[in-house]
């Protein structure tokens, strides 16, 4: 079993309007023709002019304990950016809060739907969506670790914010299969690694070991997300038992006719 994707009464091309068509494309008038040929020039002037007047994103927070003050003075005496660690933390923080509400969105519309296109289970949904939440739990512990605080949204924490709503409305759409809320929980997974691996470096480069051990261990569960869930990926759109003998790229070097 597939994706099963129907042919519908789709007017979005322009192939559905042909007379249309052909008065779109053909020639302006010359009396309808402007002056000046037009280009996207004043629209890059504004935009360049917004950047350039634009305030940062955001900052992150001064050190609200003792702690706090004394870990960032010592690690900037050390030649650190500790703001830069914070920053990132909340990013970190922010990204596994989405992927714990991804999950629990996807277990809702997997319960709904009864799909049984991939070899994906509620108990494998409802694993994935505890170790994120438990990874949520150990990056608010290393910020409060290096005294700072959790609940702050530092400017990387907006930003990830609002780069994830698009992944969210995605798989919240009552419209989206399972396989299409899979491709969008897929983009999560590998930004998710990306992002720890990014991190545990940066931890490094600040010799919080402590940090590093922990997300050493995150990062191997992340990883075995993404292997899982292209699998269900790949399962929902070509079919279990194409994808239990061959990976995307096999299929895309194989003959068109070996494929059923």
């Amino acid at each position: 079993m597939k994706e099963q994707t129907h042919i519908g009464m789709n007017r979005t091309g322009l192939h559905m309007s042909p007379f249309d068509a052909g008065s779109m494309q053909s020639p302006v008038p010359a009396s309808m023709t402007p002056a000046t040929p037009g280009d996207d020039t004043a629209l890059a002037e504004m935009r360049s002019t917004y950047i350039t007047s634009a305030e940062p994103l955001g900052s992150v927070p001064i050190p609200g304990t003792i702690k706090g003050a004394i870990a960032t003075g010592i690690s900037a005496l050390s030649g650190h950016q500790p703001q830069l660690l914070l920053d990132k933390l909340g990013e970190r923080l922010a990204f596994e809060r989405t992927g714990t509400r991804l999950y629990d969105a996807l277990i809702t519309k997997f319960e709904a739907t009864q799909d049984e296109s991939t070899s994906m289970t509620l108990a494998d949904l409802q694993q994935i969506r505890q170790d994120e939440a438990r990874h949520f739990a150990i990056v608010g512990e290393a910020i409060e670790s290096i005294g700072g605080d959790p609940t702050s949204q530092t400017p990387c924490a907006d930003l990830v914010g609002v780069e994830s709503m698009g992944l969210m409305q995605a798989v919240c759409d009552p419209r989206t299969t399972i396989a299409q809320s899979l491709h969008a929980i897929l983009v999560a997974e590998l930004a998710d690694q990306a992002g720890w691996e990014m991190l545990i470096a940066l931890a490094q480069d600040h010799n919080q070991s402590a940090m590093v051990t922990d997300f050493n261990v995150a990062l191997a569960e992340e990883r075995t997300h993404l292997q899982r869930v292209q699998q269900w990926f790949e399962e929902a759109t070509i079919g279990k038992a194409i994808s239990a003998g061959a990976s995307i790229d096999d299929i895309g070097d194989a003959n068109p006719s070996q494929i059923h």
